[in-house]
């Protein structure tokens, strides 16, 4: 059951994770810092050495791969202790440790590159042919050679390695205001309780608060918080674009999103395919809207109503329920699939509940020799399930992963992560529709469904096309203000949503409370890239003849099962999706139509809503 209690020394530990597997106490983390401190200085002495034969370069990479397994535990320890409670000083200190000792490792390792790159790829070539060992990390090294005009000399990679220890800047700020130092106010609601509009509290409202009011209230409050410092997120943001064009331009781009993309060969024009077919396809969108505002019966509509559920439907989702449909929803992909998620859920690795200083939202921490760990905010309602199902997905890829690759493609790029997480929200909703004979649990949903939709494509794809003029701003030296950005975010609400939206001032500084906009700039394209890819695998895994549904769980599981050892647009093509091919993003807004069209004649079914 959710606690009903803020204060996290009073939830039970079961719903707590255990973070004991990557050191039991702090005096172990010391440890291991002081070793990846010796490590750090080991590497450095192996400069000048790479072009001493096969041996010397693989023993090179092996130790980056050591660094590498060690810093995964060095860094999450600190940084999960601190999401539990960002208001802890101590735990931050520590965190901020790690991150400066990150950046003496990038300072003592920025001579790599540049020394490889001297040698001449075909005598590279000979090597790896020659020694198993060193061929193990062929396709890092070809990698690296496609990149070759972008990589600097060793200064200039030292330079770049002395600024790295700024990149996170704006990000931590960011995180310190809006989180740890943000007064969050408290409201009274029209049934008379006061609540404290935290941002999990602000989500619960709108996705489940039947009065207007409330949610108008909850809505002007939580914006507010950042309405008060909007100059300072302005500032913020105005770092972070000025950051990826000083390095774009550093290393040779002509763009910052061709700087962002080019490192996994994804071509721009993936991104404006993107916008521009969705832009052009926003009929489907504002039909919806239409509907919401006519079934909802209100006579203003704002982008506070586009989460409550069109009818009456007063049910929690307890986070025991959430577990169970979970594990059952992924029986297509095969039982070994569903054992890892049984696992997952069993494994003391998840943090379920809210508590006073936590972190808001939800991520998947791929902590490598330990189970991936998940941070929750679960509170009972369905979007907190389909929460549960999306973390799932990323624990589960990361898990197929490690297991499956060496270390040096472990990891897997952001361009093909948010497709499993994805995926498994399909599958939850095609579970939970089959399971329940309640034509007014359908409607919720089905619009549940159309919502993905909404929020993980029209709304990544809006927010894709904010960063993209954003920063453009940046490359043509203009001014990012707070007036400049929210006049931005304006335009963009009008030229996705049109006039079915009516006029809420506070909706264009909604760019202030995206936290990938100060975190990982050029990321949320990816939500909506990845749901067109996760739509397509999932008709083939779901619909057709039992043969096609067995090759397509095949060639969806060696996806996962394949980390970074390949460029995520061939790993794509291989699993059946071509991300080039503007009829790909067409049948996402083809579903969504159909599913919009499904939805009226639903509502046209039931009872008079109430």
């Amino acid at each position: 059951m959710r606690p009903e209690t803020r204060n996290r020394a009073e939830i039970d530990d079961r719903y707590k994770w255990d973070l004991g597997r990557i050191f039991v106490t702090w005096d172990d983390w010391r440890a291991a810092f002081a070793r990846l401190e010796d490590l750090i200085d080991a590497f450095v002495r192996r400069r000048g050495t790479l072009g001493a034969g096969a041996a010397t370069l693989r023993d090179a990479y092996q130790a980056i791969d050591d660094l590498g397994q060690l810093a995964y535990r060095v860094w999450y320890y600190p940084s999960l202790r601190h999401d539990e409670d960002q208001r802890d000083n101590e735990v931050g200190a520590r965190r901020q440790q790690v991150q400066l000792l990150m950046a003496r490792w990038q300072q003592a390792t920025s001579w790599f590159n540049p020394e490889l790159l001297t040698l001449p790829i075909a005598q590279v070539r000979g090597w790896m042919d020659a020694d198993p060992g060193l061929a193990v990390y062929r396709f890092a090294i070809e990698n690296l050679y496609r990149q070759q005009e972008h990589v600097l000399d060793a200064q200039g990679e030292r330079l770049m390695s002395l600024v790295s220890r700024f990149d996170s800047t704006p990000s931590e700020t960011y995180s310190a205001l809006s989180t740890a130092d943000a007064k969050f106010p408290q409201i009274t609601l029209a049934d008379g309780r006061s609540v404290t509009v935290s941002y999990g509290e602000y989500r619960s409202i709108l996705a489940s608060s039947r009065e207007q009011s409330d949610r108008e209230a909850a809505f002007r409050a939580y914006l507010g918080t950042f309405d008060a410092a909007r100059n300072t997120h302005a500032a913020l943001y105005n770092g972070v674009c000025q950051r990826d064009w000083f390095a774009a331009q550093a290393r040779g781009y002509e763009t910052t999103i061709e700087a962002a993309l080019h490192g996994n060969n994804i071509p721009v024009s993936v991104v404006e395919t993107l916008i521009d077919v969705t832009r052009a396809t926003t009929g489907g969108l504002r039909r919806y809207h239409r509907l919401r505002k006519r079934a909802l019966g209100l006579q203003r509509y704002c982008v506070y109503d586009h989460q409550v559920p069109l009818i009456e439907f007063d049910r929690r989702y307890s986070y025991e329920e959430a577990c169970a449909w979970v594990a059952e929803s992924v029986a297509p992909l095969g039982p070994a699939y569903q054992a890892e998620v049984r696992r997952s859920l069993e494994s003391g690795s998840i943090d379920v509940y809210e508590n006073d200083g936590k972190r808001s939202g939800a991520y998947s921490a791929p902590v490598y020799g330990v189970h991936p760990y998940m941070l929750l905010n679960h509170n009972d309602t369905l979007d907190a399930v389909f929460t549960l199902a999306h973390e799932m997905g990323h624990n589960i890829h990361t898990v197929l992963a490690h297991s499956h690759q060496p270390f040096v493609y472990s990891d897997y790029t952001i361009f093909v992560a948010e497709v499993p997480s994805t995926l498994a929200e399909a599958l939850l909703l095609e579970y939970l529709l089959a399971r329940t004979a309640d034509p007014r649990e359908r409607t919720v949903l089905l619009q549940h469904a159309i919502d993905s939709i909404a929020g993980t494509f029209f709304t990544q794809v809006l927010f894709a096309d904010f960063e993209l003029h954003a920063h453009r701003l940046a490359e043509r030296d203009q001014p990012i203000t707070a007036d400049v950005l929210n006049d931005l975010y304006g335009r963009l609400l009008t030229d996705y949503y049109g006039d079915v939206l009516d006029d809420e001032p506070l909706a264009r500084l909604t760019w202030a409370r995206v936290p990938h906009f100060f975190s990982t700039p050029f990321y949320v394209y990816q939500y909506a890239t990845c749901f067109a890819s996760a739509a397509k695998l999932s008709d083939e895994i779901l619909d057709g003849n039992p043969g096609s549904r067995a090759g397509a769980v095949d060639r969806y599981l060696d996806l996962l099962r394949s980390g970074g050892n390949d460029y995520p647009m061939e790993q794509l093509r291989r699993a059946g999706v071509d991300l080039r091919e503007p009829d790909t993003v067409r049948a996402v807004l083809t579903r969504f139509d159909a599913l919009v069209g499904r939805l009226e004649s639903e509502l046209a079914a039931l009872p008079p809503l109430t």
